[in-house]
């Protein structure tokens, strides 16, 4: 069976939902935006956590901490994702007391957002932690659910789905992939 790409979410469209997640993190700060700290998940989420950092700042005039989260060494899955070469974790302030979003390009099993939650607890106690998405395609293996979606994409097991980013690869895009391997 031959690939079959869709497009789920042109350029514009990125920008536009990260916006609203954007939005959607300020109502949910209430007072407390001064103790927010974003953490980009390497890879794709570290510059979807720049870019809701740049728009809150935009929105509200705040400068929100923002980090970068490599779970390498803390999934529990490497045997069936193949090796990879860590990225470098930069966390700048502790996370003791904060509100820690997590942001991630996909949630899928969530597999990769335990590893995180494994993760941050090397970095301080957050008083509270919450995950952002730009995609949730459904099919947790754990009990992780997100509380800031940019886009619900029921899929297939077997489907996948692309994000591109303009930071990383030139070009801002969703795309779901039928067929794929």
């Amino acid at each position: 069976m031959p690939q079959e790409i869709i497009e789920i979410l042109s350029g514009e469209e990125v920008r536009r939902t990260c916006n609203r997640l954007a939005s959607q993190l300020i109502e949910a700060g209430g007072g407390h935006l001064q103790q927010l700290v974003l953490l980009g998940i390497h890879t794709r989420g570290v510059p979807l956590a720049a870019l809701l950092a740049a728009q809150i700042q935009t929105l509200e005039g705040i400068e929100v901490p923002m980090g970068e989260l490599d779970i390498t060494f803390y999934r529990d899955d490497l045997d069936q994702i193949g090796i990879r070469t860590p990225a470098k974790t930069d966390i700048d302030t502790d996370l003791t007391g904060k509100i820690v979003v997590l942001v991630d390009d996909v949630i899928f099993k969530g597999r990769t957002i335990r590893a995180a939650l494994d993760a941050i607890n090397d970095y301080g106690r957050p008083a509270l932690v919450r995950l952002a998405v730009l995609v949730d395609r459904g099919h947790r293996e754990l009990p992780i659910h997100p509380d800031f979606v940019g886009k619900l994409l029921p899929t297939a097991k077997h489907e996948q789905v692309k994000v591109y980013l303009n930071e990383i690869d030139g070009r801002d895009r969703v795309e779901l992939i039928r067929g794929a391997d």
